[in-house]
């Protein structure tokens, strides 16, 4: 059963933006602001570290029943396939036994010895199914025999070995916080105190709680919560997530204060974190597959951060890979235009330009220059308009065509913040009138709750080119929505197969 505050997030978000610019930044607390300035660390995904083990036992198994029987001379009358089935059948039923008793739980990796015991088990009840096995194929002959026992004691030293190597690099991942989710509270009272507990009491709690927020009077909120300092209210949340990372936001108010919650949800529902409500704040009891669980603490998800775990890795390796491969095929018509440039008007070939990136930071983007060197626009704050006398002669055709958006390539292959496919990062001083796009359209920050790209879906329905009335900004805003909630990799591929021919379409561009 979906919550109904769950439900009522999408008809309640788009409220967040008026006046929040990104120039005049929200003050911090003293407190707020020493958190903020922690050095964190890059965070590794429990569940990619699980995926990645799974693999690394099942390459591991395969590898060394071949190679025992690539390295033991067998009879040449003997055939080679029931070896082969043999071996990738127990590397992939150990995999699957291993998960079924839980092993790949990244808590569990911890554990070092005291995981091994299921191991031996397991390996011990997977050779006891493939013996029978073995029996009815009738491979059981004498070099058999000897592959099957040679390949029980290997493989059972080398899942040990690793097992206490894994275990030894896993509590130094969580010693150094690499495994923390960095979690702010959000209330702070006897609810806050007993969520903030019940966190800690977890074995292996893998939550760096940050601090507390609270939007009640001071008289009424403490400034230390279960011996957490308050931060400050909730309006405050955006710019601290502005400065540091947060990965989870924690309501600690009881289901009654729905009118509160969903205040506070319309404002933090841009961010690209996960938001959940605490079950144990509240006296209603819902079906168990409606709670979402964080350890043992029940909750029920509010909001969700988009693109994580493996669609994260995969959306990586999709771009640095295809965006390789593009630059590569691209070098030439590159060269080409970087001579144009340079052989029409004097100044640098390249530009870099201020632009929203990820969580709304700043980036600088790679463009191929189209205006004269002397009348640059680097932070974009006047928009290019149709028969603009700054434009060059190569600037005029290199924008029709969205040539100019080539060098972006970098950004995506060696610097990684940008992707292929995404909503298009927008001048942080671009303006429709006298008014920030922020201004203009409510929820715009949510764009950037992914990576922003070079081509997108707002730009292949037509959205793209001059911003000059607010229908374009807001429809660019939707399309962007869209491609958020039903990202996919053959989505991308659809997208980047059909930005050529959108490119045909130049009415828009100047």
């Amino acid at each position: 059963m979906e919550p109904i505050i769950a439900r009522s997030i999408v008809d309640a978000a788009p409220t967040y933006g008026r006046g929040h610019k990104i120039e005049h930044r929200r003050p911090l607390s003293s407190v707020a602001l020493a958190v903020a300035e922690r050095k964190v660390v890059s965070a590794y995904s429990p569940i990619v570290i699980a995926g990645v083990v799974r693999v690394i036992d099942f390459a591991l198994i395969s590898i060394g029943g071949l190679t025992l029987y690539f390295g033991y001379s067998l009879p040449v009358e003997e055939s080679g396939w029931p070896y082969f089935l043999f071996t990738f059948g127990i590397a992939a039923t150990t995999a699957v036994f291993f998960q079924i008793v839980d092993i790949y739980q990244v808590h569990h990796l911890q554990m070092g010895f005291l995981r091994i015991t299921r191991l031996a088990l397991c390996w011990c009840l997977v050779f006891i199914l493939f013996a029978g096995a073995s029996y009815v194929a009738r491979l059981h002959s004498a070099s058999s025999q000897i592959w099957f026992a040679a390949f029980f004691c290997a493989g059972m030293a080398a899942l040990v070995s690793k097992r206490l190597v894994l275990g030894a690099l896993v509590r130094k991942w969580a010693k150094d916080g690499r495994l923390d989710r960095r979690t702010i509270i959000v209330g702070a009272d006897e609810n806050g105190e007993r969520l903030i507990t019940a966190l800690r009491a977890q074995e292996h709690c893998n939550f760096d709680i940050l601090g507390v927020f609270d939007d009640r009077s001071d008289s009424r909120s403490p400034e230390v919560c279960a011996g957490v300092p308050k931060l400050g209210k909730v309006d405050d949340v955006l710019e601290f997530a502005h400065r540091t990372r947060i990965d989870l936001v924690l309501f600690a108010l009881p289901i009654s204060a729905e009118k509160r919650i969903l205040q506070m949800l319309k404002k933090l529902w841009v961010l690209p974190v996960d938001i959940h409500l605490a079950a144990h704040a509240h006296d209603l009891h819902f079906r168990p597959p409606s709670y979402s669980y964080l350890g043992k603490l029940a909750t029920l998800h509010m909001s969700e951060r988009p693109i994580t775990d493996w669609d994260m890795v995969i959306k990586c390796g999709f771009d640095r890979v295809a965006g390789a491969l593009i630059l590569l095929l691209a070098a030439p018509v590159m060269a080409l235009i970087a001579l144009a440039i340079k052989l029409d008007s004097p100044g640098p070939v390249l530009f870099r330009q201020k632009r929203f990136g990820f969580n709304n930071e700043q980036i600088d983007v790679f463009k191929f220059r189209s205006l004269y060197h002397h009348q640059a626009d680097p932070l974009a704050s006047r928009v290019v308009a149709k028969n603009d006398p700054r434009v060059t002669r190569v600037g005029r055709f290199i924008r029709k065509t969205s040539l100019d958006e080539l060098p972006q390539l970098f950004n995506v292959v060696f610097k990684g913040n940008l992707s292929l496919v995404g909503p298009r990062p927008h001048a942080v001083h671009g303006k429709l009138g006298n008014r920030l796009f922020d201004e203009t359209v409510d929820g715009y920050f949510a764009r950037h709750r992914v990576k922003p790209g070079i081509t997108g879906w707002a730009q292949i329905n037509g959205w793209r080119g001059e911003i000059d009335r607010e229908e374009k900004i807001q429809k660019r805003v939707e399309f962007d929505f869209y491609y958020i909630e039903n990202w996919s990799v053959l989505f991308d591929l659809y997208i980047l197969c059909r930005t050529p021919l959108a490119l045909l379409k130049t009415e828009n561009a100047y």
